[in-house]
């Protein structure tokens, strides 16, 4: 059976939810080489009291020390949420293969919403986008913590 996006979305939502559950923004990353799964995480800015840990980075972290190496030309990202200026950054650092997120972010999205650094050729690595898996599913998880904490 061969694997599809949403598949690997799932997964990345599933730890978007644990991320919920620890009072965390639910985001979720998986890294995915040849079809595995080598990484996944979430969110962990509060447990770590650290403005760095998105689960993106937390996600490509766990990867490089499965392979053991940074460079993850191979991988596929998979994020609940699209990536800001400084996961995208990592991305571009790590040669990430391909990335794929589920909710567009307008307020810091740096993958297609407010700027693409994936694809802007000036840099040394392009990493190719698509927005969109499971958008509504995303997005949704998102809207319902932020709705909790305004109660």
């Amino acid at each position: 059976m061969e694997k599809n996006k949403e598949y690997y979305m799932k997964i990345a939502l599933a730890e978007a939810k644990k991320a919920a559950a620890e009072d965390e923004v639910p985001v979720g990353a998986v890294v995915v080489k040849e079809g595995n799964i080598i990484a996944k995480a979430h969110n962990r800015k509060e447990k770590k009291g650290m403005a760095t840990r998105h689960a993106e980075i937390e996600a490509l972290e766990r990867a490089s020390k499965k392979t053991g190496n940074w460079w993850l030309e191979n991988c596929e990202v998979f994020v609940t949420l699209e990536p800001c200026a400084m996961c995208a950054g990592a991305m571009i650092n790590c040669r990430i293969g391909k990335l794929y997120f589920g909710a567009r972010d307008p307020k810091y999205g740096c993958c297609g919403s407010m700027y693409n650094l994936c694809e802007d050729r000036r840099f040394n690595h392009v990493v190719p986008v698509e927005g969109g898996i499971m958008e509504k599913e995303c997005a949704a998880i998102l809207s319902e913590y932020f709705k909790r904490k305004r109660k």
